[in-house]
């Protein structure tokens, strides 16, 4: 017929099934929160959390070493928020010196939930401009650099 749509029946055969196709991708992208999957380290957390080598002279912790509050905020570092607390992502002045000397703005603080505290608890992940992490667990006293682990 001309100027109408004809299906053919294996084109009516396939429809059912691109139907089914497209519903469990959308399926699968919702379980994901939107977004594939990310690849993993050998440790089974997730790449590109931190860098795979120390850029200073402190100690150093892999990630899978954080406790899973640690690579939640790391989690939420990578993907910019939200964060659960007002001052996240506020500049951290490291007054204590602990860290390397850098210009003022070039630190971030990130809090690392504690549970049981009633407030935002010692523990904190502080990120540098060029990709560093550094976790205290006593609130700015010590600091161990957070590397990927890859390669190691």
């Amino acid at each position: 017929m001309p100027g109408s749509l004809l299906l053919t029946r294996s084109a009516t055969r396939r429809t059912p099934l691109l139907l089914l196709l497209a519903v469990l991708a959308l399926a699968l992208l919702t379980a994901c929160g939107g977004k594939a999957a990310a690849p993993t380290a050998p440790g089974g957390v997730e790449q590109g959390l931190a860098p795979a080598a120390a850029t200073t002279t402190l100690g150093t912790m892999t990630v899978d070493q954080l406790p899973p509050e640690g690579i939640e905020t790391l989690r939420l570092i990578k993907d910019g928020g939200p964060f659960p607390y007002s001052k996240d992502g506020s500049t951290f002045q490291n007054r204590e010196g602990i860290l390397p000397q850098q210009p003022k703005g070039f630190y971030a603080e990130y809090t690392v939930e504690t549970p049981g505290s009633d407030d935002r608890g010692a523990r904190r992940i502080i990120g540098g401009d060029d990709g560093s992490r550094f976790y205290t667990d006593d609130h700015y006293s010590s600091f161990r650099e957070i590397v990927s682990g890859e390669g190691s």
